[in-house]
């Protein structure tokens, strides 16, 4: 499975400098319920980083003043699960992967999908995941280590569908509309990918 950036994370409550607009409620984007509230706060003086941070009860995310509402909503959604995954830092070893594998074959391919061998690489930087059908053995990227759970499922169900079909044609699509965080879980591996594109200049204090 090809890598389809990862936004930086403020360590500290960031200075309000003139430049930052502070969105109240009526205008954040929707989102799922959370464990605490989300503000969403845009600067002028931000214009190729994305960042957030937890503030008491609130989630405060940082964004360009030239962010698009929709680009908003997706960095909302990404930096959400980012903070929760770094928050978490749970690592599944091998054996747990191929717990995990046989769980998700069972509930999602009646348990057709019977891979050989599931297990963590170091050698994958473009691709999140990689099946040889031929072996029965699926790899994934341990990039993937620390994100949310439901994105490594994700990468796991796809893997394990493509046991049962090798190519990427509408068979296989078919296959993966079992997994109902398909969407979301691509959502978020692209929002990833996107920000790792980004350049990263060092932060003016107060952004």
């Amino acid at each position: 499975m090809p890598a389809d950036p990862s936004p930086g994370f403020a360590g500290e409550t960031p200075m309000r400098s003139a430049g930052t607009q502070q969105r109240g409620a009526a205008d954040r984007p929707p989102r799922a319920p959370a464990t605490s509230a989300v503000e969403v706060r845009r600067s002028n003086r931000r214009s190729r980083t994305v960042s957030a941070y937890r503030e008491g009860d609130r989630t405060i995310v940082l964004i360009p003043a030239r962010m698009s509402e929709a680009e908003e909503r997706r960095w909302v959604g990404v930096m959400l699960d980012k903070l929760a995954a770094q928050e978490s830092k749970r690592v599944f070893g091998d054996g747990e992967l191929a717990e995990r594998a046989e769980r998700l074959s069972a509930q999602y391919f009646e348990g057709r999908a019977r891979p050989a061998s599931v297990r963590w690489v170091t050698n994958q930087n473009t691709r999140w995941g990689s099946c040889t059908p031929a072996e029965g053995s699926i790899r994934l990227s341990h990039r993937l280590q620390g994100m949310p759970e439901y994105v490594v499922d994700y990468v796991l169900v796809h893997e394990l569908a493509h046991l049962l079909v090798p190519g990427h044609g509408p068979r296989f699509w078919r296959l993966l509309e079992a997994y109902p965080r398909t969407e979301r879980a691509r959502g978020y591996l692209e929002g990833v990918v996107a920000a790792d594109r980004l350049p990263h200049l060092p932060a003016a204090r107060g952004e």
